[in-house]
This record gives C-alpha cells, structure tokens and sequence, in this order.
C-alpha cells in the first residue's frame, strides 16, 4: 500500500535552506562543476554547517512524537545536486539525526515541478530563481534569507511567525492601498468587508496543518497536564483597527486560533521579534524582511502584485 502524505504537513526542502553551503557553492561559481563534485565528494563524511532553516526543521521534527505511528510531519529533500554529490547532504543529515529520509536530487533543475507530486504544503529554498518560479506557479513556497543562525537547544517550542496579507491571505485588500496610495481607502474596504473571510494566500494551507498538529497537541495536554507543548503560532501584521476585525474573522472562519496577534500599524515589526525570537517568520515585503534577517530566519514570499517587477 502506498505511502500517504496527503493528511500530513509536508515540507519540501533545499539543501541550501538547511545547511550552510556557502564554502561549496564558491567553489562551484569560481572553479567549475568538476571541482564541486570532487569537492563534495572529498568531504562526503564532513558534515555540513548548519543552515538558516536548520532550528526550524529540527524543532518541526520533533512534532512527530506526538505519535510515532502516524508521524504529522514530514520533510522531504529537493534539492539540486546530483545523487552523486547530494550523498554529504544525505550523510549530514543523518549526523545531526534529523528525521529525514526522502530525497529527490535533479542535477541542476529546479525542484518546483515536483511540489504537488509529494503534496508539499511549503517549499524553503535559498535559491530565489528556483521560489519565484515555484510561486508563480501557483504552489506554497519561500526564500530563506541569509541571516542570523543561531538554536537555543534548551529551547523545547517552536515559535511560528506570519505575516497576514500575501501569506496568509491573498493581497487583495493590500491591492487597495499600493492602488490609492491611501490608508483609509485600505480601512474603508476592510470595514465594508468585515464579515466576509478573505481568500487564502499561499501558505493557507499550510497554516491549516500546523493548526491541526496544535489542535493534537491541545488533545494531548487535557490528557495529561505534564505535556509540554511545542507549538506557537503568532500573526504580526502592519494591520491596525479597524481592519484587525476582518483577520480575527477569517481565522474564526477558518476555523484557526493563534496564539498571538500583533496588529502593528506601521510600527516596525523587528521590535516586536526580537522580544518573541520566532524560529522562522513569513513576509511577503522585503522592507519588513530586511532588518529581521540580521537577527532571526526570515523568509520571503515572493507573491502578490506588490513583488511583481
């Protein structure tokens, strides 16, 4: 019988999101392929550094003891290299025990076709090229940025940050205010859409499944007290009142609870990540990525009319 993964969250994963290949990927710009493939080949039991997406992963990982029968997570390797030289990818993972098994490796072609064929809700990929053209295509996906590493491992949660428009939601309400120019125009369409749920945006889906997996965890704890829960999951928008209602709607509509909200209205948002340290945060605009990169993984959703060329 097949392996399902169509009831589970699954993530698709670069090797450029997970561990730190900048050594490698110079020698590849400057030296040439067969150099990279020696290279790698020469330090195939070398494990690589960690990545931005690394204290993510592992803590997404852990997700799974809530039944090891039925793990709700699962995170396959996309990546770029042949299987050749994709063997120290495969072989780090297995030093730093990370719950990784499947790979797919396509000797240079971008990864994105292959989204749906394992139902990955959300691809991370360093590589801007490979996000672009997997958004454009219509599939979840973000570019990791070069950033901040650092993983507290006496840390036991997960802290999952968004962004609400063009990640959560799709940009139709932003659509009003990059057209006008004007935040009242945004607050007048919102008001007048204040009970009606907005359209998912491209990492909906994924919200629903880490949701779900929250929901396990919150079954697990009125068993037993003692269970001390991963998950937390915290929504940090420009939004302000009074369009702040129309979120708190959808999500009910949606039928998804947060931990937190930050309805931010125009203060930056670094101030407030910086006090909760999310191990990854969704962005559809650059100028809110920019100063959170330097201090925690961000990551950039490419979607939306505000990042069209």
């Amino acid at each position: 019988m097949p392996y399902d993964l169509s009831k589970r969250l699954v993530i698709g994963l670069a090797s450029s999101a997970l561990f730190d290949l900048d050594e490698a990927d110079e020698i590849f710009r400057t030296q040439g392929e067969e150099a990279y493939r020696q290279f790698q080949m020469k330090n195939q039991d070398n494990p690589l550094g960690k990545g931005v997406a690394f204290p993510f992963i592992r803590r997404l990982l852990t997700l799974n003891k809530i039944d090891p029968e039925n793990p709700p997570v699962e995170v396959i390797l996309l990546s770029r290299n042949d299987p050749d030289t994709g063997l120290r990818v495969m072989n780090s993972i297995e030093n730093y025990k990370l719950g990784i098994t499947r790979a797919v490796f396509l000797q240079g072609r971008s990864p994105h076709k292959f989204i749906p064929a394992f139902d990955i809700e959300l691809f991370l990929s360093a590589n801007k090229a490979d996000v672009t053209q997997a958004v454009n295509a219509g599939y979840p996906a973000g570019q990791i940025l070069h950033g901040h590493i650092f993983d507290d491992v006496d840390d036991h949660e997960l802290r999952i940050a968004f962004d609400f428009d063009g990640v959560l939601a799709d940009d139709e309400s932003e659509a009003i205010f990059q057209q006008t120019h004007k935040l009242s125009a945004f607050h007048t369409f919102e008001t007048s859409h204040v009970n009606i749920a907005h359209n998912p945006g491209p990492l909906k889906s994924f919200l629903d499944r880490i949701s779900n997996i929250q929901k396990m965890e919150l079954a697990m704890f009125e068993k037993d007290a003692t269970y001390k829960r991963i998950l937390r999951i915290s929504i940090v928008t420009a939004r302000n009142a009074p369009s702040h209602k129309r979120v708190i709607n959808t999500m009910r509509e949606w039928g998804i609870m947060v931990n937190e909200a930050f309805f931010m209205g125009g203060v930056e948002k670094r101030k407030v990540l910086e006090i909760m340290k999310p191990h990854i945060f969704f962005d559809d605009q650059t100028a809110h990525l920019e100063s959170s990169a330097s201090i925690l993984p961000s990551v950039h959703i490419p979607f939306g009319a505000i990042n069209k060329p």
